[in-house]
Formats: C-alpha cells, sequence, structure tokens
C-alpha cells in the first residue's frame, strides 16, 4: 500500500559535496550542498540563488567540488549553519544561519591551490573536482542549476586502484545525506551485473 506524501524535500540519498569559490574581496568561501549529479565531465548543481556560492558563481564563474568521505561528517556539520553572505536572508536567520568568512577554519578544514582555478581545494577530501561555469539554468523561482565542467580531478593515492586511473568502490565511502540526515560506512549488498557487464577492474567479495 501506497500513500500520497508531499515530501517537504526530495534527498533520497544524495553525496555531500563542499563547493569551495572565491568571495568579492578574493576571501575563499566553502558550502556544503547535497543537490548534485553528474553526466561524463559535466555536474549540475542545484543552488538557492540567496547563497554567497551562487552569487560567486555567476561573478567568477569557477569553483572546486569536495567530495568528503563519512569521515568528514563533524568538518561538514559544523558549517552547516553558517552563511559567506554578510547580509544574511531571513528565511536563513529563522533556522539559525550566521555569518562567516572563514569557513575553512571553522570546518577544520585546509585551504589547498588548485591548478587551473582560483579558488581552493579542501585538502582533506580525498576527491576534488576543479570546474568552471557552462551555463545557469534557472529552474524554479529562486532556484538555480549551475552546469559545470570538470577541468580537473585530483583522487587520494589511497582510492585508487593500483596501476589504474580508476576509484576503488570499495575504499572510496562517500559522505551521504537522506533527508538531512547523514550516512555512511555502507555495506556493500551483492555484486552487482552492471559492473560485470561493464568489467569494472575491481572484485567484491563472494556472496
Amino acid at each position: 500500500m501506497h500513500r500520497v506524501a508531499p515530501l517537504k524535500v526530495l534527498y533520497f540519498g544524495t553525496p555531500v559535496v563542499l563547493i569551495s569559490s572565491r568571495n568579492e574581496d578574493g576571501s575563499a568561501n566553502l558550502a556544503p550542498m547535497s543537490s548534485a549529479w553528474w553526466l561524463g565531465q559535466t555536474c549540475l548543481l542545484g543552488l538557492a540563488e540567496t547563497s554567497q556560492t551562487a552569487a560567486n558563481l555567476h561573478r567568477e564563474g569557477e569553483c572546486v567540488l569536495n567530495l568528503p568521505s563519512s569521515a568528514l561528517v563533524d568538518a561538514v556539520d559544523s558549517i552547516a549553519l553558517l552563511t559567506g553572505r554578510p547580509e544574511v536572508p531571513a528565511h536563513k536567520v529563522a533556522r539559525g544561519y550566521t555569518f562567516s568568512r572563514t569557513k575553512f577554519a571553522a570546518a577544520g578544514l585546509t585551504e589547498q591551490r588548485s591548478d587551473l582555478v582560483s579558488p581552493p581545494r579542501a585538502r582533506e577530501c580525498p576527491i576534488q573536482l576543479e570546474c568552471t561555469l557552462s551555463a545557469a539554468h534557472r529552474v524554479e523561482d529562486g532556484l538555480t542549476a549551475f552546469q559545470v565542467s570538470v577541468a580537473r580531478t585530483h583522487v587520494a593515492e589511497e582510492l585508487l586502484i593500483p596501476g589504474k586511473d580508476y576509484v576503488d568502490p570499495l575504499e572510496w565511502d562517500p559522505l551521504l545525506m537522506k533527508f538531512c540526515e547523514y550516512f555512511g560506512e555502507a555495506e556493500n549488498l551483492q555484486p552487482s551485473r552492471l559492473a560485470a557487464g561493464w568489467r569494472m577492474p575491481h572484485s567484491l567479495p563472494a556472496a
């Protein structure tokens, strides 16, 4: 039996992304979000237009998508209610947001110089994607899907299958958000026929 349920959010299970961008004064902004999806070397980022990250993307056209592991949940949560926008929007004030221009420090993360874009990477994040803005699509009132192209990908050595440019899914434990709650340390449930069909270069324990 199913029931009609007008859900407030549709976060069924998506990876958390820490987006780093440049503020107008040159300082670095760092913002957690979980409305992102990838296709090829393109990523769509769903952001509210009232966010500092949206303003920075429109102005600078660059960002870094830092993917935290589940071990970094405390760092992500520590900046969940911080905004880089000096004039905090009323709806964020009501939810407990406060202004900060030092969100890397607040998260206990380290700025790491990028190769191709101005915003820094978060050194502690195992996967970092340097990106440039390709387009901005207004989705609905106040919400925009920012289309970015991945210019360079950095992956921690311990996540890569030796001798291959391929992330071992058994080693990579992304921080996931399901309906605004954090999840990680996922167990592999069973071998994937799709992975076998695509001849992915990893082997899973026998079921």
